[in-house]
This record gives C-alpha cells, structure tokens and sequence, in this order.
C-alpha cells in the first residue's frame, strides 16, 4: 500500500511532460518532413483524417486540410487521453507502491511507464505513428521518453512521500492497525503531511503502555490505544504492551 494522491501529484506534472512532450515531437517531424507526412496522409486518409469530405490526390488543397485536422485537432485530442490514461496508471503506482518489485521508486516506476506506453500504443498512437514514412524515429523517441517518464514518476513520487515502519515490542500481544489495515513489523509509505489513525489491537489479558513515535511522525496521543497519526518525515512506530497482573 502506498499514496494514491502522491501518486496522482506525480502523475500530473510527469503526465503533462509526457504527453505534451510526444505531441511536440509529433507535430515538429510532421513540420520537418511534410512531404512525407502528407504522402503519408494520402495512403491513410480514412483512418486517421476526421473532417471533411473524402478526398483524393487530385482535390484542391485536401491535403493541407487534413494536414491541418491532424495537428490541430487529433494530436491534441490524443494528448488529452494520453493526460488521462498516465494520470491513471500514476495512481495506481501510488496505491500499489510498497507491493511492486524493485528496491527503489525507479525501479518501481519504470515498469509501469512502459505498461503506460504500450496502453498508449495500443489505443491508437501506435497507429498513427506507422501510418508515417517517419514512424521509426517516432517510435525511437516515443520509447527514450517512456524511460524518461518513469524516471520522473519515481522520483517525484519520493519527494511527495515518507516511509515509517510499524513495530510491536509483543507481536502476539498487540498488533498495529493503520487505517484499517494491520501493518505489524512492516514499513509503508504516506504521503507527506498527511493524518491516518492509528490504533492498537490487543489481547484480553494485555494491557496497553502507550505509543512511542520517532523520526517525523506525531501523534495526537501517545497515551491512548486509539489515536492519529501526521506523517511528515521519515521515522518509524513502537507500541508498548505487558501484561495483565
């Protein structure tokens, strides 16, 4: 379990670097090696130009016109979507953070990118780009910033989180619930300056000594077996709990 809103700050700043980035890309080759790109347009008018009626290589200014659909309309419909499905896959990096292999945020990151990419490809980017003579230089570039995306997923991810381990002086006496969830001897990740409760689960002959919080974590109480906890730093948990006499 991780951040899901972490995960969607860092989606929002890496999705519209991403998306915006290839877009650019697109549309400055499409600039660069317009001759080809409406040869292109030509071949594959049905499938990828939406306004207008149809055309051939003989009507007056038709290729300008899908020339100009595409840049203006298209591509920035796509990158919209493209927001969308990273921003989606940001949060779901941020929910399942702490379950993903890796032993670091880029390595965690880094795969779910390439997930990201692929998704975008399959809904139509990938279409679009070989329906171009150019297409392999798309897909070169697309693929170098797919990396890039994940690099910054996973490092502003990082900054927008901190870790605090969860500990038990009695494992079998008291259990450490979190939000719900049972995080005994564990380390999870929350989001920065954010509250979670914080509650000890015990057995009927226990009797519960108190919290002791280390490192950026507050709590409200110490004293009390229920309680909320304020992650700002890193730092860790440490229930106490002895025996009934």
């Amino acid at each position: 379990m991780g951040s899901f809103f972490a995960g969607i700050k860092a989606g929002t700043l890496g999705g519209i670097i991403y998306v915006s980035g290839t877009a650019f890309f697109l549309v400055a080759m499409m600039y660069v090696f317009r001759a080809d790109a409406n040869s292109s347009l030509l071949r594959s008018f049905n499938q990828i130009c939406v306004s207008g009626q149809p055309i051939n290589s003989t009507t007056t200014g038709s290729v300008g016109d899908c020339f100009d659909s595409i840049v203006q309309g298209l591509i920035p419909a796509g990158a919209t979507v493209g927001f969308f499905v990273s921003l989606f896959y940001a949060g779901a990096f941020g929910v399942y953070f702490d379950y993903l292999p890796g032993k670091s945020a880029l390595l965690k990151a880094e795969p779910l990118a390439v997930v990201c990419g692929l998704s975008l490809l399959v809904i139509g980017l990938g279409q679009l780009f070989s329906d171009f003579s150019f297409g392999v230089a798309l897909y070169a570039f697309f693929a170098a910033w797919t990396v890039l995306f994940g690099v910054i997923l996973g490092r502003l991810y990082t900054r927008y989180t901190r870790v605090v381990r969860f500990q038990s002086e009695n494992p079998d006496l008291l259990r450490v619930i979190v939000d719900g969830r049972d995080f005994t001897g564990k380390s999870r990740t929350f989001a920065t300056t954010s509250n979670h409760k914080l509650r000890a689960r015990v057995s009927d002959d226990t009797s519960f000594k108190g919290w002791a919080a280390s490192g950026g974590v507050t709590l409200e109480d110490p004293k009390s077996f229920e309680t909320v906890m304020e992650v700002n730093g890193e730092g860790s948990v440490n229930g106490k709990v002895g025996k009934k006499h």
